[in-house]
């Protein structure tokens, strides 16, 4: 005695529903992960290259009523911009805060600016660096 088979002979009828709604949900899945990445990708990209300055606080010296900054700015050639830095007291109030802009056709600039302040700062922060 033998067993008879419930499936249809594919040759005959094609494939089932199933098989076909699978693919699609594949493809579809494909697509729409190759577009998250690259969305992603591009956020990232212009994350990290879209600023074209950058500093650093190489080192600070505080007196009662201003911070003197030594700053080290990288920029790209001919871009202007300008980085924002702030001083706090030992209490953590802020004292000082202050734009000190960044032009012309230097890629490195080394340079010492003074943040004035209300009272004794005892920090100098780079809050960040942006093209104008």
């Amino acid at each position: 005695m033998s067993t008879a088979s419930t499936q249809l002979p594919q040759e005959r009828y094609g494939r089932s529903s199933d098989v076909r709604s699978d693919r699609t949900l594949k493809i579809v899945g494909a697509v729409l992960g190759a577009v998250l990445l690259a969305v992603i990708g591009w956020f990232g990209y212009h994350y990290v290259a879209g600023s074209g300055i950058s500093a650093q606080v190489i080192t600070f010296d505080t007196s009662d009523h201003a911070v003197k900054v030594h700053l080290e700015v990288h920029k790209d050639s001919g871009a202007d911009g300008y980085c924002t830095l702030r001083s706090q007291a030992a209490d953590g109030t802020e004292v000082g805060r202050a734009d000190f802009r960044f032009t012309g056709p230097d890629t490195r600039i080394d340079r010492v600016v003074t943040l004035r302040t209300t009272a004794r700062g005892s920090t100098a922060e780079l809050l960040g660096c942006h093209r104008s």
